[in-house]
């Protein structure tokens, strides 16, 4: 078995799809700026996020769920320098709702809101400095 992404179901596909191409800088993977759905990835490693429009998938369940509220997912992104990184997505747009901070003695961390309300927590592993 292999995880091939986390998928966000969203209802603002457009704006979700700037926020994680434009403001956190992922790579899209065909440029469906207009979705119904989109795979983005990191410049390195294999996991994605994706997002996909929710009506889309009421369409193949036959029933829409209750519309999210509330923090229901955390989507987890590990940067080298966690200090350049959030200048560069507070530039590009990004609110930062905490941090960066010390998580551990061994992980500093910054978490940020996506267009969805989905929390995003990026992350610099401070054993990997060497």
């Amino acid at each position: 078995m292999e995880l091939v992404q986390v998928r966000l179901l969203v209802e603002d596909f457009a704006v979700c799809y700037r926020f994680y191409a434009d403001v956190l800088g992922l790579k899209p993977q065909s440029d469906a700026e207009q979705g119904p759905y989109e795979k983005f990835s990191p410049a390195t490693g294999s996991a994605g996020i994706a997002i996909q429009d929710r009506a889309m998938m009421a369409e193949v369940l036959g029933e829409l769920g209750e519309a999210a509220s509330g923090h229901r997912s955390l989507v987890v992104l590990r940067v080298d320098d966690l200090d350049a990184y959030c200048a560069d997505v507070s530039a590009r747009g990004a609110d930062l709702l905490h941090g960066p901070a010390p998580m551990t003695d061994r992980m500093r961390v910054a978490h940020l809101r996506d267009p969805e309300g989905n929390l995003v927590e990026l992350q610099e592993w401070l054993l990997l400095r060497g």
